[in-house]
């Protein structure tokens, strides 16, 4: 009877244990950690001199110091991923310049690793700035 009761009690910690570890995520997540985290910082003009603006913005739940976090998550969550992914070399752009402006996305988004820059230097990097706009970058554009 002991050995059974040894084994139920094991057969009940080995459950409790897969239970707590049911969530899919890395052993660093925590239960309660965001979906998307990111860091976005942004600069209006990188020759001013100024300091660049650095955002922090977390989505699912909500949070992070971005001004407008809840617009900037929902524009995330309905961005083409590929807007994260660099303008292939051999790519034809139209040679627009849309302003000096440039910004850095950096985190998770999703659970996916983003480490993406953005500029306006000609009309396919004024295309990936304009599918994020001013909900994600907080920077207007003149």
């Amino acid at each position: 009877m002991r050995e059974l009761v040894v084994v139920a009690g094991l057969a009940a910690a080995v459950l409790a244990a897969c239970a707590q570890d049911s969530g899919g995520g890395s052993d660093e997540d925590g239960p309660d950690d965001p979906a998307t985290s990111l860091t976005i910082t942004v600069q209006a003009d990188p020759e001013s001199g100024e300091e660049p603006r650095v955002m922090t913005l977390e989505c699912d739940p909500v949070g992070g110091d971005h001004p407008n976090a809840q617009a900037a998550c929902e524009v995330l969550a309905g961005a083409d991923p590929g807007v994260f992914e660099p303008v292939p070399e051999d790519q034809p752009c139209t040679m627009i310049y849309g302003g000096p402006q440039e910004a850095t996305i950096t985190g998770s988004l999703d659970g996916v690793e983003v480490d993406a820059r953005f500029i306006r230097q000609n009309g396919c990097e004024i295309a990936r700035w304009d599918a994020l706009g001013t909900a994600v970058f907080d920077v207007p554009i003149q």
